[in-house]
């Protein structure tokens, strides 16, 4: 029996391995391990532990790792010792990390200096800030890639990764995205007390490499919103160096009846709310993958998302408080284009299954190599 051990530390990474973890759960030559750590564990963020739990996996670990938004490198190296400790007891046969996150760092840190296998999801595409450097220094800790589209699986070979090693799988969101699992939405508006026929969904990010400027992006954004006059749900922001900026500006959208805010939803929630929304507005990741797939219109603020999807129809403005409320102002007519999305077909979580099953994936070397193309 093979020990598959998943590590998730953000709402955001645990909506795309949900799906990878259960079908594993189902299967008799699989152990599964979750081990739960960063926002999950943060009551600020609405503890959303709570979520992965009301899953009923069998082996659950939840370890504390934040130390402080400025100090993202100490979250980091104390996610390793905890990480490590938790390798030790359990001695997996591959880790499973996802994205660009510095919790998927410690992952993949950990599983290549202790020997172990290390499965990367989502790895070879391109972003904006901090977190493109992440996605790809973990790229070059780990073994083995699943990446979501074919421009992905290029990128790593032209990394120096070998070919043998990488899997496109889609991307694993979209296995929910279209499943049985979303509830309607008088369900989700009831769960959530959204009292608006129509309304439209925020979603705004530090981005920490414009640390010194992110307290005016928020200023701008938010008085934006405020001279506006669509309803919203406003999703609180990652943990990010500059997160703070972003909650207190929030804090002026608190007694408006057009706002309602949460520090997280339940993600099948979340894409009922996505799937109904009038448009999505800040610099999520959600707008560049789920968003196009239901054919919702897209405003797209600063950097974060920078050559992240070149082929979504997107309405992209800078951080000034002029060119946002401009994009608000044409929203509503705004035709969104049928976007050429290459995510996957919602079986990402069958084709993972599918190759952890072949023997081959198991005999990859775990001495990197750098094939030169």
């Amino acid at each position: 029996m093979k020990k598959i051990l998943f590590l998730t530390g953000t709402r955001a990474d645990f909506g795309k391995i949900k799906s990878l973890i259960t079908i594993l759960e189902k299967q008799q030559e699989f152990e599964v391990f979750v081990f739960v750590t960063g926002m999950h564990l943060q009551e600020e963020y609405g503890y959303t532990l709570i979520e992965i739990e009301r899953c009923n996996f069998k082996n659950i670990h939840t370890f504390v790792n934040h130390t402080h938004e400025t100090t993202m490198d100490l979250t980091l190296a104390k996610t390793i010792e905890g990480f490590s400790s938790y390798c030790n007891t359990i001695k997996p046969d591959m880790i499973v990390v996802h994205g660009d996150r510095v919790e998927t760092l410690a992952g993949a840190i950990v599983g290549s200096l202790n020997n172990i296998l290390v499965a990367h999801i989502e790895g070879g595409e391109v972003s904006g800030t901090v977190d493109e450097l992440i996605r790809h220094s973990v790229s070059k800790l780990s073994h083995i890639h699943f990446t979501s589209n074919v421009e992905a699986e290029k990128r790593l070979i032209q990394m120096g990764e070998i070919k043998e090693s990488v899997f496109t799988i889609g991307s694993p969101d979209i296995d929910i995205m279209f499943s049985e699992q979303l509830p309607d939405l008088a369900t989700v508006k009831e769960y959530y007390n959204i009292p608006y026929a129509d309304f439209s969904i925020v979603m705004f990010h530090p981005v920490t490499t414009e640390i010194n400027a992110m307290k005016q992006y928020a200023e701008n954004f938010v008085s934006a919103l405020l001279n506006d006059n669509h309803n919203y749900v406003v999703i609180y922001p990652n943990n990010d160096l500059g997160s703070q900026f972003i909650l207190d500006s929030y804090g002026k959208l608190k007694n408006n009846e057009r706002f309602k805010i949460f520090p997280s939803l339940r993600f099948e929630y979340f894409l009922t709310l996505l799937k109904n929304s009038k448009f999505i507005i800040g610099n999520s990741s959600a707008g560049i993958r789920e968003a196009p797939y239901y054919g919702i219109p897209i405003i797209n603020i600063g950097t974060r998302q920078q050559n992240r999807a070149i082929h979504a129809d997107i309405i992209n403005v800078d951080y000034s408080e002029e060119e946002i409320e401009e994009a608000l102002s044409i929203i509503d007519t705004h035709k969104v284009q049928k976007s050429d999305c290459d995510f996957g077909q919602g079986n990402s979580a069958e084709l993972f299954l599918k190759y952890l099953q072949k023997s081959d994936i198991w005999q990859l070397n775990h001495q990197k190599q750098f094939r030169d193309s």
